[in-house]
């Protein structure tokens, strides 16, 4: 039987990446522009190329999904402040890789003012880029500040004529990740579809799991949802740990068997329009935890149920973490992995060799998304509204002689995404059992 197809949401339409591009416009000085690369083909091996995954800040701004493009923001041009460099029309190309859009595509499906196919780049650049003082650009892009150094050497071309030239770099990082943190609306509902594709799959993984399979298959399970939902694919490398794979936080290799007795620990989720999904689930393979792993699962259970009930408007990721660390410390003293008062390991930071990582990080375009969590006077930046952050306490014992027998080698996180709403929070992960029970009643129903 096959799986269900879920609906598809709308797509974001061009007026909203076109409002995206005004409100960046709106935040610069006169006489300023600002240039966004999008992303190129990358090799895989000889003639073979990765699968083409857009830049985040140039889909942000456009929606255009072809490589190598640019995007040329020119607040206050007559002529049209919005223009786009793309890739050449090409019939023999095109018939080996697909149709192009060319400039009047680009013009027509993305509502830019105007467009050049990129063999008119080089003449056009410095061309629309005269009498501009001031260039935005993203500084961790190495196209972008290849881009600047040959914007320089005409700058210096420009001046011996008597034309004014760029006369100052910018990064345009901040002000754009700081438009990307707050969901607007229609992302939101990407986010929601993305977050769903996710739970089919973590509860697809749940029912099929079972002794004497291999890591991989269940991260088959997880990956034919995504692509039969319409995922663009994973949204980052899937991890299914067995065992003490658990304890390895970014385990990729998944080619272990599925012991009776283990748990297994998932972290895998979709990309839908290139928004991401990020999940983590512990189950047990055999479909019942023991009793060692009851207790250490509720541990953990109760931190990020704590830690999601805490998020609203005005908290912070910081005070989120501490009160993660300060239950995670309570629940390792109470099942005799750490002694003393909690107050006292907290202070030592004694849990840190059962908690080696954050309880959140910023989920949006990108899984690790961008934004800041500290303003730049160091004090933490407070929820918002339209921010989407993820929860994931975790545990992770290690297999050393100190450690009591039944709790060695087991490692369990759970992870939700979570969308801070104007009321409290929606968690958007929901769709897919956390409670053991929960859990165990969903792998009997294979």
């Amino acid at each position: 039987m096959l799986p269900e197809s879920l609906p598809r949401p709308a797509a974001i339409s061009p007026d909203a990446y076109a409002a995206r591009r005004a409100a960046l416009m709106a935040e610069l000085p006169a006489g300023a522009a600002v240039l966004v690369p999008g992303a190129g083909l990358v090799t895989r091996s000889r003639d073979s190329e990765f699968a083409f995954r857009q830049n985040s800040d140039f889909y942000y701004l456009t929606g255009i999904v072809e490589p190598d493009a640019l995007l040329l923001l020119l607040p206050g041009r007559e002529a049209g402040e919005t223009v786009v460099f793309c890739q050449d029309r090409d019939p023999t190309l095109e018939a080996w890789t697909g149709r192009r859009l060319g400039a009047s595509g680009m013009v027509a499906e993305h509502g830019v003012d105007e467009a050049f196919e990129n063999d008119e780049r080089e003449g056009q650049l410095s061309a629309l880029l005269a009498g501009r003082e001031q260039l935005y650009l993203p500084f961790e892009d190495s196209e972008a500040r290849a881009l600047a150094e040959q914007v320089y050497a005409e700058a210096a071309v420009n001046r011996r004529r008597g034309a004014a030239p760029v006369r100052g770099f910018h990064d345009v990082s901040p002000r754009l990740h700081a438009m990307r943190q707050l969901k607007a609306a229609e992302e939101l509902e990407l986010m929601r579809h993305a977050a769903e594709i996710s739970a089919r799959a973590h509860c697809r993984a749940m029912r099929a799991g079972r002794p004497g399979l291999f890591e991989y298959q269940l991260q088959a399970e997880l990956e034919h949802e995504f692509v039969w939902q319409g995922g663009n694919a994973p949204a980052y490398s899937t991890i299914v740990g067995g065992g003490a794979n658990a304890c390895v936080l970014h385990y990729v290799e998944n080619s272990a068997p599925l012991s009776d007795g283990d748990l297994v620990l998932i972290d895998a989720g979709a990309e839908f329009d290139l928004y991401a999904g990020d999940i983590t689930r512990t189950f047990p393979v055999n479909g019942t935890f023991s009793a060692a792993q009851r207790r250490l699962y509720q541990a953990v259970l109760t931190a990020q149920e704590n830690a999601v009930a805490a998020i609203r408007p005005g908290a912070t990721v910081i005070d989120i973490h501490r009160g993660v660390v300060r239950d995670l410390t309570a629940g390792l003293i109470e099942l005799g992995l750490l002694e003393g008062s909690v107050e006292e390991r907290v202070a030592d930071a004694a849990y840190r060799r059962f908690y080696l990582h954050s309880t959140s990080h910023w989920l949006g375009l990108d899984v690790h998304d961008v934004g800041d969590y500290r303003r730049a006077d160091g004090t933490p930046v407070p929820l918002a509204a339209g921010m989407v952050l993820t929860v994931e306490p975790g545990l992770y014992i290690p297999d050393e002689a100190d450690i009591p027998e039944a709790y060695r080698g087991m490692g369990i996180r759970i992870e939700d995404d979570v969308a801070v709403t104007a009321e409290g929070h929606e968690v958007l992960t929901a769709g897919v059992p956390k409670q053991m029970a929960d859990i165990e009643a969903l792998m009997a129903n294979k």
